[in-house]
């Protein structure tokens, strides 16, 4: 038998808006821009990583560490795609929500192949801005290889 699992209009709507944040989110570290991308987190945001010995806590922690990754990765000709898949949405009594979801992190050198550089878990909890949309309050990011 089939799995099935009943999905509301509201829990749909839900599920794409937070693709879409992600997608946007993705677009903007890839492409560079680490001052949008930090804008995507809460001020007291947090950024923990299995590969990273302490998180980083707010925006402009995280804002510096993705500036010296965007400076690096232009150095070394790399360009680097961050793929989302398998996103599931869990909405909180609080309003938040609880997304989690794999990530492939690709890198393509000049002139080079593209290959999967990582393969991760991401859970983050995301909260409503002021301007409604959503921003990264906590991010947790397990890679698949130092587990």
């Amino acid at each position: 038998m089939p799995f099935t699992s009943p999905v509301s209009q509201e829990a749909a709507g839900l599920h794409t808006e937070i693709q879409q944040f992600y997608a946007r989110q993705m677009h903007l570290l890839d492409d560079g821009e680490a001052d949008a991308w930090a804008d995507t987190f809460t001020e007291d945001g947090t950024f923990a990583a299995n590969a990273h010995p302490e998180p980083a806590r707010g925006r402009e922690t995280i804002r510096t560490a993705a500036t010296a990754a965007a400076a690096q990765r232009a150095a070394q000709g790399l360009q680097v795609r961050h793929w989302l898949g398998m996103l599931d949405v869990r909405p909180q009594d609080d309003g938040s929500v609880r997304a989690r979801s794999y990530a492939l992190i690709i890198n393509t050198p000049a002139g080079g192949q593209a290959a999967v550089h990582l393969s991760t878990t991401c859970e983050d909890v995301l909260v409503r801005g002021e301007d409604g949309g959503w921003l990264v309050s906590s991010r947790q990011v397990v890679r698949d290889d130092l587990r």
